[in-house]
């Protein structure tokens, strides 16, 4: 996701719905396997078993992590999305436009 030019990297739990922002730096695949990591250490660190990652088609080269961490990857299709992620991405570019909009300055 984008938002002013800025990337991150948005995730969300489907049991706990517990949602996740990383400000990354590049889309490389070290930087996105990297990012991947610290997110399911930080469920593991409270107790939660990462055991299945829905993920898009931009980042299937991914699979090392499955191979490392023994977690399942579902790929989506070619011209397919995560659904709830695609829904969630929305609503924060919706919320940071209308905070934009209500700041007493301009922000180019």
């Amino acid at each position: 996701m984008h938002i002013n030019e800025i990337l991150f990297m948005k995730m969300r739990s489907r049991a706990i719905h517990f949602r996740t922002a990383k400000l990354i730096k590049n889309e490389k695949e070290i930087t996105i396997i990297t990012v991947l990591q610290q997110v399911i250490a930080t469920y593991q660190a409270r107790g939660f078993q990462v055991q299945h990652i829905l993920i898009d088609r931009q980042f299937k080269h991914t699979r090392k992590l499955r191979e490392e961490m023994g977690i399942m990857l579902n790929i989506t299709g070619h011209d397919e999305h995560v659904l709830k992620i695609e829904r969630y991405i929305r609503n924060v570019k919706e919320r940071v436009q209308a905070t934009v909009n209500t700041l007493p300055f301009k922000i180019y």
